[in-house]
């Protein structure tokens, strides 16, 4: 039995809330379909966020597009904060009314994604990160979710269908239960070792039965130069201060002359319980925190009807854009009045907003994913957590 919805289905308005039916009903009953503007913004963001990442643009065209509206947006993968609008749709009110759900699902949990990747990222600093997180998240959209923690600068993905439609080899090693099953770490190691293609990294888990310190000596001396890393992924009712355990670890391998073996660390990380294992670890596979993450949650308002302003109780009424100076980096939120502002620094002012759909027609050629993916990675020396 097919539970998740379909592309044709999310085209038919079959994932809208019904409040939004309704008012087709009572529009199209009483003959009023105006020209309408609306904004798409989030007025706050998860806690401790002070910046977000804009992605799920190139679904919302796929969604639009072939219908008669005007879309201005920011670039897919552009750091953007709170209050400003990252995107603009103008257009008859019927012609787009019954997508609002799906738009708004489709940023606001790829932006959500996107923002807990980068920030992992920059919590990593240059080791490579990992996302671990398909037995997280319902198998249907488990390359969505890869795709978007991609966007925002993991550096691979474990899942094979999502490695394959962002065109990466799929990153991992093995499980527990071929350690549970062989009965020793060591042997389980050796078998890896006579039966994976030779350019897999032999990366072992270490903590399947005993002292990941001492599994890990044991590897080394048995694997010598084939292994290339360790993987400790000790359960929470064994772990006790983890950042210890890595440490140990590491410094016991440096003494015995095994500095070339990484460890690579997993298991209930996120971007707060990095920063104690950075000085210790090459690598990390997250999981939950990314398919999991904090959506961004965006709201979708009506600002002008008919070229008039309008807006409800607590928004603000008329099209905004966003301006960015290119000297001091600071931004500013201006009405639409086809004028360039200038910094109090003096400069120009760089407006980030841009048309992407005109009359349903994409003006641009959709972005590639390592594309979308390289502006992120561009933006991160600006950013912190």
């Amino acid at each position: 039995m097919q539970i998740h919805a379909n592309h044709k289905e999310i085209l038919a308005g079959k994932t809208t809330d019904i409040y939004l039916r309704r008012a087709e009903e009572i529009l199209k009953k009483e003959k009023k379909n105006p020209q309408v503007t609306v904004e798409v913004w989030a007025k706050k963001f998860p806690d401790k966020y002070k910046w977000a990442i804009f992605t799920g643009l190139n679904e919302v065209l796929e969604l639009l597009k072939n219908k008669k509206v005007d879309i201005h947006a920011l670039g897919e993968g552009s750091v953007f904060f709170e209050r400003e609008p990252v995107l603009t749709i103008k257009g008859k009110y019927l012609d787009f009314a019954k997508f609002e759900t799906p738009l708004l699902g489709y940023i606001c949990q790829a932006s959500g994604i996107s923002t807990k990747a980068t920030r992992c990222k920059i919590a990593a600093g240059s080791r490579t990160v990992l996302s671990f997180g398909a037995r997280r998240m319902h198998p249907a959209i488990t390359p969505v979710i890869d795709r978007y923690a991609y966007i925002g600068g993991i550096d691979g993905v474990s899942a094979v269908l999502s490695a394959e439609k962002l065109k990466l080899k799929p990153q991992g090693t093995i499980p527990h239960a071929v350690i549970l099953i062989i009965g020793n770490t060591v042997k389980a190691a050796l078998a890896y070792d006579r039966t994976i293609a030779k350019g897999v990294p032999r990366i072992i888990l270490v903590d399947t039965f005993g002292d990941e310190k001492i599994e890990s000596l044991r590897l080394a001396e048995k694997l010598k130069d084939k292994l290339d890393a360790i993987r400790i992924d000790t359960p929470s009712s064994r772990r006790g201060d983890l950042p210890t355990i890595v440490r140990e670890t590491r410094e016991e391998l440096n003494s015995r002359g095994f500095t070339d073996v990484g460890i690579f660390v997993s298991g209930g990380l996120d971007e707060y319980s990095l920063k104690d294992l950075n000085p210790y670890s090459e690598g990390y596979g997250i999981g939950t925190s990314l398919s999991n993450a904090p959506t961004i949650n965006f709201s979708l308002d009506i600002v002008e009807i008919e070229g008039k302003l309008v807006s409800k109780k607590g928004k603000i009424s008329g099209r905004k854009e966003i301006f960015e100076c290119e000297r001091c980096a600071s931004r500013n939120i201006v009405f639409k009045k086809n004028t360039k502002p200038r910094c109090d620094c003096g400069n120009e002012m760089k407006l980030l907003t841009k048309q992407v759909l005109k009359k349903g027609k994409v003006t641009e050629e959709i972005e590639e994913v390592n594309v979308i993916r390289n502006r992120v990675l561009r933006q991160l020396r600006f950013l912190n957590v």
